[in-house]
């Protein structure tokens, strides 16, 4: 019977299943299948997402991840999950400093864990390109996407994955769940996307659901609530420092660098938690 040590966390309840690469590669299974059966919630762990830290890096940073989404999918970055892996190497030992850099899909991207127990991610410059995000479209804000009865006006983004930003005054739970799955694999997002329907409850503060590729709903979503805010901030909807409410928890978004210059990185501050450690039997 093969065991592996495995720790849960979660950011605002978007939840991650960690597992050190010695652990992981002791199984004789795939790396997606893995994240496929432990982040089952009825036969696994149940999660989100499978994080594996990677040591020694393959390129230069301080160390690496590899991230899986709930369906074996890889996915470029994951805002909360970046914040659990911060913690979660700092407090194991695997990195000797509170900030430093991660290789991701996305790139690098430069994590702190703060003395108050929050941790800070820059998540570096979002991406506007169409090509980049990657989106078949020429104008990334305002467009028409169709999906199901509807027709919507959003925004494309993309924070090293790809985001379609829905403003809205009706309920962001019940349009992400109605409409996530059709627009998340719409054809203009080759891709596919993830999706967010967001309230603005004032030019500071957002309410937002986010249909995530590869998931569905989630309780979270840390790329998802930068790509709103720049959204807002591009719109002129939104100051440029922004408190998110997700539906499991509150994050700070701060574009404040782009008075100055509007290819300033991006940061989001918030908590990551643990869950339990555990052993998880195959």
């Amino acid at each position: 019977m093969d065991t592996i040590k495995v720790t849960k966390m979660n950011g605002c309840g978007n939840d991650f299943v960690i597992i050190d690469k010695e652990e992981a590669d002791k199984v004789d299974i795939t790396f997606d299948e893995l994240a496929r059966k432990v982040c089952d919630r009825n036969f696994g762990v149940g999660a989100d997402g499978m994080i594996i830290p990677y040591l020694p890096p393959r390129r230069k940073t301080d160390i690496e991840w590899i991230f899986f989404n709930s369906d074996g999918s890889t996915a470029q970055m994951c805002g909360n999950g970046m914040r659990c892996f911060a913690k979660y190497v700092v407090d194991n030992g695997l990195i000797d400093k509170k900030k430093f850099t991660v290789m991701t899909g996305a790139g690098v991207i430069s994590p702190e864990v703060l003395d108050c127990g929050l941790v800070s991610v820059n998540m570096s410059k979002p991406i506007l390109d169409p090509k980049s995000i990657p989106f078949e479209g020429e104008n990334i804000l305002n467009f028409e996407i169709e999906a199901k009865d509807r027709v919507f006006t959003a925004n494309a983004i993309s924070m090293g994955n790809p985001h379609c930003v829905i403003f809205t005054d009706e309920d962001v739970y019940d349009m992400a769940k109605v409409y996530g799955p059709y627009i998340e694999c719409n054809h203009i997002f080759p891709e596919k996307t993830n999706v967010e329907f967001v309230n603005i409850l004032s030019r500071d503060e957002l309410d937002f659901c986010v249909y995530e590729r590869g998931c569905g709903i989630t309780l979270a979503c840390g790329t998802g609530a930068c790509a709103s805010v720049v959204a807002g901030v591009l719109n002129n909807l939104t100051d440029c420092k922004v408190k998110v409410n997700l539906l499991g928890g509150v994050v700070t978004v701060d574009w404040s660098g782009y008075h100055t210059n509007h290819n300033s990185d991006i940061y989001l501050i918030g908590p990551a938690n643990y869950n339990f450690y555990g052993e998880y039997i195959l």
